[in-house]
């Protein structure tokens, strides 16, 4: 897939290390229903996920415009239409939708309160049985993270440790 990017987006040269890892390691939910990606940015991870599994809708949400245009744009660039874009700060805006599957590679710039928050939203948004899957480096709060998770479910595991980041997965019974 190729990808456009611009200014005042994340990792714009290039897919960052992180969301590369967090979308090969991911796997189809076992559950039926849509898969939510939290800060989609340009759209890297949730329309490669769009692109593999194409029956699944794959929602991408951001807080900033300009990241959710270029995503629009790319994926009519890339050819995936099982896709719907749109604003939302954390999950605020997103609708009580029960997702199989939510990715995230959390902005850590905004701080551990924000990431917290993405978190405790994105568990309250799966359906029994879905999965929230999230990228992070261990120096960036990798530990935190996963403690955090641990106190809003009980099945968390890490499902790959790649050069100091950590793929999550918290699944909701």
């Amino acid at each position: 897939m190729r990808f456009k990017t611009d200014q005042g987006v994340f990792s714009k040269r290039e897919v960052d290390f992180g969301s590369r890892v967090l979308i090969e390691a991911f796997s189809e939910p076992e559950v039926e229903g849509p898969i939510l990606d939290v800060g989609c940015g340009y759209g890297p991870i949730g329309l490669s996920i769009a692109k593999s599994f194409k029956n699944r809708e794959v929602h991408l949400i951001d807080v900033n415009n300009r990241a959710l245009d270029l995503a629009r744009e790319n994926a009519i660039q890339n050819e995936v239409s099982s896709v719907k874009v749109y604003e939302s700060d954390c999950l605020d805006q997103v609708k009580p939708v029960n997702f199989a599957a939510i990715l995230t590679n959390p902005p850590i710039r905004a701080g551990k309160e924000v990431v917290h928050r993405i978190l405790e939203q994105s568990v309250a948004h799966l359906a029994p049985g879905g999965e929230l899957w999230v990228v992070i480096q261990k120096k960036q709060g990798a530990p935190s993270a996963k403690a955090k998770l641990e106190e809003l479910v009980r099945d968390v595991e890490i499902v790959e440790k790649k050069k100091g980041y950590f793929i999550l997965k918290a699944r909701r019974i």
